[in-house]
């Protein structure tokens, strides 16, 4: 895939990005222009690359919800946090953006090049500020987090310590006049020091999806009868039928074409991906 480049004059520069403290001079882009989904709503999900069970939790659960309902989520592609918040969001078949801190052909770190690959399949996209060959320098760490959140409306932090990183990020979603949002943990928990913290000197708390839609003037109600569902034919085929009212999974077999194995993996993926769920003796409705 071409790697592409946008200067700050350039028509293909985000606008969103233009007037931001240090905004940055180019940007390299590989997958989805930014005119693909700048338009819709967008929240950043960063914080601790040491996450506990808890964390993975809310965050595969307030990602997840928010990409069914059409937000594109936007994190660094870093262990812990970021990645659950990518690898949940193509799980509920929503569209993902990895801000990277080095050249993008050198995805770090190495391990989730798989995952890279996984997000521009499904319609996201990487973006960097630094050239190829230009390696993850520590410093770039801290840096490309400006841009993780001048490209979202919301800025979220489901788990932090008090020292970590992603607390940088706050700072310049503040700087930018972004909304910054977390989500409280057990008080005896360290992993939750940095959000509690936050909280208590002004981040607005999270303790469902609905928190994070009021924010970005959403209407919850609507947003949960949205779903952004990017499938196989046979995955949308069924979907659209469950949706249409057929119950039955004899009947979506049969409506759908397709044989015993292939309706059982197809509604499987279905009930994972969190849009159907069974109401008993081989019967299925929408969510």
């Amino acid at each position: 895939m071409k790697v592409n480049n946008h200067k700050l004059k350039d028509s293909g520069y985000p606008n969103i990005l233009r007037n931001i403290p240090s905004a940055p001079k180019e940007l390299f882009w590989l997958g989805a222009p930014a005119k693909d989904w700048l338009d819709k709503p967008r929240v950043a999900i960063v914080g601790s690359r040491k996450v506990t069970v808890y964390g993975r939790e809310v965050t595969d659960k307030l990602a997840s919800e928010l990409a069914r309902a059409g937000v594109v989520i936007i994190s660094g592609l870093a262990l812990g946090i970021d990645s659950i918040a990518h690898q949940a969001a193509l799980k509920a078949g929503g569209t993902t953006i990895a801000v990277m801190p080095g050249g993008l052909h050198q995805i770090y770190p190495t391990s989730h090049r798989n995952l890279a690959r996984q997000i521009l399949a499904q319609g996201g996209a990487l973006i960097s500020e630094y050239p190829m060959g230009m390696p993850a320098l520590k410093q770039n760490f801290i840096a490309r987090n400006r841009i993780v959140s001048g490209l979202a409306d919301v800025l979220l932090i489901p788990e932090a310590a008090a020292g970590s990183g992603s607390l940088h990020t706050v700072r310049f979603a503040l700087d930018q006049g972004k909304t910054v949002m977390a989500v409280p943990g057990n008080i005896t928990s360290p992993g939750s020091e940095g959000t509690n913290n936050l909280i208590k000197t002004g981040a607005t708390p999270v303790t469902s999806v609905n928190d994070v839609f009021y924010a970005l003037n959403l209407n919850p109600e609507l947003q949960r009868e949205f779903r952004n569902f990017r499938g196989s034919a046979d995955e949308e085929k069924v979907l659209e039928l469950i949706r249409s009212g057929v119950a039955d999974q004899n009947s979506l077999a049969a409506q759908a074409e397709l044989d015993g194995p292939t309706i059982n993996s197809v509604l499987t993926i279905l009930e994972i991906g969190g849009y159907i769920k069974p109401t008993g003796a081989g019967y299925w409705q929408p969510l």
